[in-house]
């Protein structure tokens, strides 16, 4: 009754998902997306696969927790690297395995495929709870700071 499943997103989860990534900027940054927005982003992503992909993580038939991949060619190490976004897990299901294993899915993919170079993530400098989590799956701090202007 407790084992997790991770499996990719298909076309019906795009509302679950639409759910999970509001309610997280709301949580993290107190940003009120537009849902019919984040709708079509999800259901874009879903539909042009080359662009990255969601995973979730199901328990007992419920999506219990969710991340998406987005990829970035690096010419400096001639591979791609793989970036972690739009993590989700609901509240009641933190502290029960389920980003450890939506993490290790990710590995393990990664390490299958020759031209992964390496796995990403940003976090928000106030979230702790989130980066004692991936210091403890091994995840180190980069020197970079992000930067970014809107178009």
């Amino acid at each position: 009754m407790n084992t997790l499943s991770i499996v990719p997103a298909t076309p019906e989860h795009v509302e679950q998902l639409t759910e999970f990534n509001c309610r997280m900027a709301m949580e993290t940054e107190q940003l009120e997306l537009d849902p019919d927005t984040v709708r079509r982003g999800v259901g874009r992503l879903i539909a042009q696969p080359a662009n990255g992909q969601y995973r979730l993580a199901e328990r007992a038939g419920n999506v219990v927790g969710s991340l998406m991949l987005t990829y970035e060619w690096s010419d400096w190490r001639d591979g791609n690297m793989w970036w972690i976004q739009s993590v989700y897990v609901p509240p009641e299901q933190r502290r029960t395995g389920v980003f450890s294993a939506l993490y290790n899915h990710v590995i393990e993919l990664a390490r299958q495929d020759s031209d992964v170079r390496c796995v990403r993530l940003y976090v928000e400098h106030e979230n702790h709870n989130a980066q004692s989590t991936y210091t403890a799956l091994g995840m180190v701090e980069t020197g970079y700071r992000l930067y970014e202007v809107g178009v």
